[in-house]
């Protein structure tokens, strides 16, 4: 299992899901956590000052009230950490968006699980898209939590999503940790005849699992493209499933974010918690 976690706690947003997911997950797996928040620096102030000194005096303020934001997200967290037991650290960071991505992008890196708020399209703050810049950034998983995941984290029944990709594959292997631990595993294909090489049929892929001592069934699902993500969904909620594992298809230069459209569907209407790979 990950024994080293970064988790990104939100100070615009809602807290609680990433709060009481990460700390449950920690709790029932013996995981250290490692709690970031970015309070955002704001600029605009600065473009109306005249002056070196002035400019650098407005940053200065801004950059405290900042990492007061992002302190008071994790007192939150530390409270419910040190009543869990388990073990973590927090780290406040004040920067503007660009910086914010930049240090948490690189951060991320380190660690063999990321934890992030799913984003919500409709808030303009930047807290809401430092989490699939850390998808793109960190180079390994990164579990999304709904904004309206509630209660302690469970991962007793998963669905992989398969389609035979390279990005599927990362996703299956960065979730290994999670599959090995799992009561039941359901792979779930979608048109898979006409989208899926043979090599990596679900059905081999059942073969080598069970190579790992992993038990498997597979559920076959057929639908246009655009009923890909509603389709999956509804088998989670059918299946009792407690957690998604997939790919997460797109990429990002500096601060503009290309999603592929199942990816960019899926982080904006997932109802389970869902471990993506890039």
């Amino acid at each position: 299992m990950f024994k080293d976690v970064l988790v990104h706690v939100p100070t615009e947003r809602a807290l609680r899901p990433i709060v009481d997911g990460s700390v449950s997950l920690a709790a029932t797996y013996g995981l250290h956590l490692d709690a970031l928040a970015v309070g955002y620096v704001s600029t605009s102030a600065a473009y109306v000052m005249e002056g070196g000194a002035a400019v650098a005096a407005v940053f200065e303020i801004e950059r405290e009230n900042a990492m007061e934001r992002a302190k008071a997200a994790l007192e939150v967290f530390e409270a419910e950490a040190k009543n869990a037991g388990i073990a973590y650290s927090c780290r406040p960071i004040g920067a503007i968006p660009a910086e914010a991505a930049a240090s948490v992008g690189a951060t991320a890196r380190l660690y063999g699980l990321c934890i992030v708020l799913q984003p919500e399209p409709e808030q303009g703050s930047f807290d809401n898209t430092l989490p699939q810049e850390i998808l793109f950034q960190a180079g390994g998983p990164v579990l999304f939590l709904p904004h309206i995941f509630r209660g302690a984290f469970k991962a007793k029944r998963i669905g992989i999503c398969w389609d035979g990709s390279r990005v599927a594959a990362r996703a299956l292997k960065d979730a290994m940790p999670f599959l090995a631990k799992a009561d039941e595993l359901t792979i779930i294909t979608v048109n898979e005849a006409e989208s899926v090489p043979a090599e990596v049929s679900a059905a081999n892929l059942t073969k080598h699992l069970a190579r790992s001592g992993l038990t498997s069934k597979t559920i076959a699902l057929s639908g246009a493209r655009s009923e890909i993500q509603p389709m999956i969904l509804s088998l989670a909620a059918d299946e009792g499933l407690d957690m998604l594992v997939m790919g997460g298809y797109g990429h990002s230069r500096l601060q503009e974010s290309f999603l592929g459209g199942v990816t960019r569907a899926m982080l904006e209407t997932m109802t389970v918690p869902t471990l993506m790979s890039h």
